[in-house]
């Protein structure tokens, strides 16, 4: 019966959407949130720590309305993404380096978000491959400076064997890989982490000031 089940497992196709790791999570500490109490969220174009040239503005498309959707003022991306640029900062690591007081200066939101994206794109292994997207999110009030909120964003699909044994494996993971360069899946999969990573039970972002607001 055990070798069964294990058969069945290894056979079945996977098609996996991982928002968290495995391990139980902790309830996050709030207190300097609460403390600072922020209505209004600079999001700034995220850093690129892979090879994928479109991460970050794709990445950047998908954490305006999940934050918008919990109560907070999310300073419209595009417009920030533009000004910064016509000021002389080309990159999300030029505009990352602006210090804080000169952002809260000029722009005047209660907090910064800083996302850097860590994993993107699709893998290929021998017989599967699997596209993941992973960022680190820093949320910091922008007069003190102090960590307000941080996550991880993750999201993934992968697919195995199809069945067939070695032979529908490999003849599986050949029309996967050969699917995955017609169909990106980076987009949706940013939804999906920005979403979970924002609205996690546990420690997702509470809801900001607004949030009542749409309720009415």
């Amino acid at each position: 019966m055990i070798c069964w089940i294990k058969r069945f497992f290894i056979l079945m196709p996977l098609v996996v959407l991982l928002l968290s790791g495995c391990a139980p999570k902790q309830p996050y500490d709030y207190s300097a949130l609460e403390k600072s109490k922020p209505r209004s969220i600079l999001v700034l174009p995220p850093l690129n720590n892979t090879v994928e040239v479109n991460a970050s503005y794709v990445y950047l498309s998908t954490i305006s309305r999940p934050l918008a959707e919990k109560g907070y003022y999310v300073f419209p991306v595009a417009v920030i993404d533009s000004l910064m640029k016509e000021n002389g900062l080309p990159s999300p690591a030029d505009m990352h380096a602006i210090p804080l007081d000169k952002l809260t200066q000029h722009i005047g939101a209660d907090a910064v978000l800083y996302i850097s994206i860590e994993e993107w794109g699709q893998k290929y292994q021998v017989l599967s491959s699997k596209t993941v997207v992973r960022a680190g999110l820093r949320l910091v009030d922008s007069k003190t400076g102090d960590l307000l909120w941080d996550a991880e964003a993750f999201a993934q699909y992968a697919s195995g064997d199809g069945g067939g044994g070695l032979a529908g494996a490999l003849v599986g993971a050949i029309v996967e890989q050969v699917a995955g360069t017609m169909i990106d899946r980076t987009p949706e999969l940013s939804r999906v982490a920005s979403n979970g990573s924002i609205n996690d039970q546990i420690r997702g972002l509470p809801n900001g000031p607004y949030a009542l607001e749409t309720t009415h």
